[in-house]
C-alpha cells in the first residue's frame, strides 16, 4: 500500500485491511482514487469513502452489528435478530461420508482411563489396599474426611503378617464406581460408596461382594426447600413427602429438581422413592412409568450434578430440590433453606469383593475399624456428617435388580415422551489441531450411543467460517453412520468465528422446530478458546436468552478465569445450562454424563 493511501486512510480513520473481506473493500476504494479523470479529488474521496463505508456492510463477516445487545429480547424479537444476523454468516454445507464401519460404541469405549479420577491419598504399604471413594468423603475442604483419615491411618504402622498396611484413596462418584466395573475393567480392592443401592446394584451384575461395615460416616438424603416456599407447602400439603412434592409438583405449586441417577446417589435415591410414590406396590410398573413421563413433561431437567443446583439455588431459579444432608449443612449459601430427610440412610457402607486377595480383605476390615474410632468420628461430625441420627431409611422396595432397571426406566422417560433437536458446534480452529481435535471426535463417537434413537441431531463446525456439515435429522442408525462420518472428517485449521456457529446452530433448531413442534431444543458447544472472528458475544446473548434455548458449553484445557472460560460460562448461564471444564482425556466422561442427562 502506497504513501498517498495509507495519508488518505488515515485521514479518513480507517484502518488498514485485516482480512479478506478489507482487501476486497480497498481494492474499490483504490480503483476511485486513482482514477485518471481530472475531475475533483475532493469529489472522487468523497465517493470512494461512500462506496468504502458501503463495502463495510457487504460479505459474510461484516460485523458493523458488533455493538452490544446485552438486552434481553422478546421470543418474537430474538428470531427476527436471529434471522437478520445469520443471513450474513458466510455457511457451507459439507457432504457428509456415510461410515459405513461405523456400528454401535461398546460401553467400556465411553469410559476414560481410571486415572481421570484422582488418587488422593496415596499409600506405600506392602499391602496398600486401593479405596474408590464416594467425593463427599473423597475431595477438598469439608469434603475430605476419608482423605484425612487415610492420611493417620497409613502412619499408624499397621501390619499383617509382618507386612505394611497402607490405604490409597481414589476420588469418585459412587455411580462411576458401578459403572467403570460394569462396563470396564476396574478393580478397586475397598468400594466405600452414599448409599447401600450401589452395593446391591454389583451384587445383581454378578459380582461377589462382601460388606465389611454397614456404616462409617452418617449422612441422609433428602428435600431442601427455600424457607418461604416450605412455609406456603407445609400451609397446603402438611408434611413434607416426595409424594407430595410430586403432587405439588404436578399442580404447578412447585418447581422440584432432582440429579442424574447415574451418578449421583442422592438422585438415585430421591428417583426411586418418586417410583415407589407413582406406584406403592410396583416402582417398576407400566404405572409408575406413565405417572414418570407425565411428570417429566414439566419437569426440569435433571441436573447434571449437585453443584449445578447448589448455584441455581443461590440464583433464586430453584427453590426446591435434593440434596445430602451433608452438603446443605457445609453451605452457608443454603441457610435460609429447610432440608427434610428421604429415602434411604447415605451410610457410607464399606464393602470388599471376592476377587480381593486374603490379605487385603484382611486391610479392608482394618481400616474400616479404624474409621470407627472416637477420635475419627468426632471429625466426621466436624465434617457435617452423623446428623439426623434417627433418621430411619424408607425404602424403595427394590432390589438390586430392581435398582439397575430403575436407571433405565428413567433413561427412557426423563424427557416426558419429548423428542430432543440437538445441534453439536465444534471448534475446528487452528488451536485445536493434534489432540483437542482428536479427543473431541473420539469422544463424540464414542458416546453418540447415549443419545435416543427417538431424538434428532445435526452437527456444525466452524473455524473462520461455518460449515454444515450434517443437517438435523432423527438419529436412526442410518444417520448415526453420518454423525460418524461427518465427526470422523473434521479438519483444524483457521480462526475461532464461535458466535457466527451459534447462530448458525440456533437457526437449525429454529428451522426443524417447524416440523417438530413439541421438540425440546439444545445446542451443544465444543470449542477450546476465544471467539477472534464474527459475531461476539455480546451481540447475541439477547439471542439466546429470548430463544430460550440452553447452551451446553464444554471448555477443552480453558484456563481458569481465562476470557475463554468466562465467555463459555456467560453463554451456558444465559439459559441455566452449563459449562463442563475438561481435559483431553476426560471429556468422554462428561459427555457420557452430559448425554445421559439431555439426551
Amino acid at each position: 500500500m502506497d504513501q498517498r493511501y495509507t495519508k488518505l486512510n488515515e485521514k479518513v480513520g480507517l484502518k488498514a485491511a485485516k482480512n479478506e473481506r478489507d482487501v476486497y473493500t480497498m481494492k474499490i476504494f483504490k480503483k476511485f482514487y486513482y482514477s485518471k479523470s481530472r475531475f475533483s479529488k475532493s469529489i472522487t474521496s468523497i465517493l470512494a469513502l461512500v462506496l468504502f463505508l458501503s463495502a463495510l456492510s457487504y460479505g459474510c463477516n461484516v460485523r458493523s452489528e458488533n455493538q452490544s445487545r446485552t438486552d434481553a429480547l422478546s421470543y418474537d424479537d430474538a428470531l427476527k435478530e436471529l434471522s437478520a444476523l445469520s443471513s450474513k454468516i458466510r455457511t457451507r454445507e459439507i457432504q457428509a461420508v456415510l461410515d459405513l464401519s461405523a456400528a454401535e460404541a461398546a460401553p467400556s469405549d465411553s469410559l476414560a482411563s481410571i486415572d481421570t479420577f484422582p488418587i488422593m491419598v496415596k499409600g506405600n504399604g506392602q499391602i496398600d489396599i486401593e479405596i474408590a471413594a464416594a467425593t463427599e468423603i473423597s475431595a477438598d475442604g469439608d469434603d475430605n474426611w476419608l482423605n484425612l483419615v487415610a492420611e493417620k491411618f497409613n502412619r499408624e504402622g499397621y501390619t499383617i503378617d509382618g507386612k505394611t498396611v497402607t490405604a490409597s484413596v481414589r476420588k469418585i462418584t459412587s455411580g462411576e464406581v458401578v459403572t467403570y466395573m460394569n462396563d470396564g475393567d476396574y478393580r478397586p480392592d475397598v468400594y466405600i460408596p452414599s448409599n447401600e443401592a450401589w452395593g446391591e446394584m454389583l451384587k445383581a451384575s454378578g459380582f461377589e461382594v462382601v460388606t465389611v461395615k454397614k456404616r462409617i460416616a452418617g449422612n441422609t438424603a433428602g428435600i431442601l426447600m427455600e424457607k418461604a416456599t416450605y412455609d406456603e407447602f407445609i400451609e397446603k400439603y402438611k408434611e413434607v413427602t416426595v409424594a407430595n412434592v410430586l403432587t405439588a409438583a404436578n399442580a404447578g405449586d412447585l418447581l422440584f429438581a432432582y440429579t442424574n441417577p447415574y451418578t449421583s446417589s442422592t438422585g438415585l435415591n430421591i428417583f426411586t422413592a418418586m417410583l415407589a410414590a407413582f406406584d406403592t406396590q410396583n416402582p417398576l410398573s407400566s404405572t409408575a412409568s406413565e405417572k414418570l413421563i407425565e411428570y417429566q413433561k414439566t419437569a426440569p431437567t435433571a441436573a447434571y450434578t449437585t453443584a449445578e443446583l447448589r448455584n441455581k439455588a443461590a440464583k433464586g431459579i430453584i427453590k426446591a430440590m435434593v440434596m445430602e444432608e451433608q452438603a446443605y449443612h457445609n453451605t452457608p449459601a443454603l441457610k435460609d433453606y429447610v432440608y427434610v430427610p428421604q429415602g434411604i440412610r447415605h451410610d457410607h457402607p464399606v464393602y470388599t469383593f471376592g476377587y480381593v486377595d486374603k490379605d487385603s480383605q484382611e486391610a479392608a476390615k482394618m481400616f474400616a475399624e479404624y474409621c470407627l474410632n472416637s477420635e475419627n468420628q468426632k471429625l466426621a461430625s466436624e465434617k457435617g456428617f452423623n446428623l439426623h441420627e434417627d433418621y430411619v431409611s424408607v425404602e424403595s422396595g427394590l432390589d438390586g435388580a430392581g435398582y439397575l432397571a430403575a436407571q433405565k426406566l428413567w433413561k427412557q422417560n426423563k424427557n416426558g415422551g419429548v423428542p430432543v433437536i440437538g445441534v453439536f458446534v465444534a471448534d475446528i480452529s487452528g488451536s485445536m489441531d493434534g489432540l483437542p481435535l482428536n479427543s473431541l471426535k473420539e469422544s463424540l463417537i464414542a458416546t453418540a450411543g447415549y443419545i435416543g434413537e427417538e431424538n434428532y441431531i445435526g452437527l456444525v463446525s466452524y473455524s473462520n467460517n461455518v460449515y454444515i456439515d450434517l443437517p438435523i435429522a432423527a438419529f436412526d442408525d442410518m444417520q448415526r453412520a453420518y454423525f460418524s462420518g461427518a465427526v470422523k472428517a473434521l479438519q483444524a485449521g483457521g480462526g475461532t468465528a464461535t458466535y457466527d456457529a451459534v447462530l448458525v446452530g440456533l437457526n437449525m433448531l429454529i428451522e426443524k422446530q417447524k416440523e417438530i413442534p413439541n421438540a425440546k431444543l439444545i445446542l451443544f458447544v465444543l470449542s477450546d478458546g476465544d471467539q477472534n472472528e464474527g459475531y461476539t458475544l455480546d451481540r447475541v446473548t439477547g439471542i439466546v436468552g429470548g430463544l430460550q434455548i440452553p447452551v451446553y458449553t464444554i471448555g477443552y484445557n480453558v484456563e481458569s478465569d481465562s476470557r475463554g472460560e468466562q465467555e463459555l460460562k456467560t453463554l451456558s448461564d444465559i439459559n441455566e445450562a452449563t459449562l463442563i471444564k475438561s481435559g483431553s482425556e476426560d471429556i468422554v466422561n462428561n459427555l457420557r454424563n452430559l448425554f445421559n442427562v439431555q439426551m
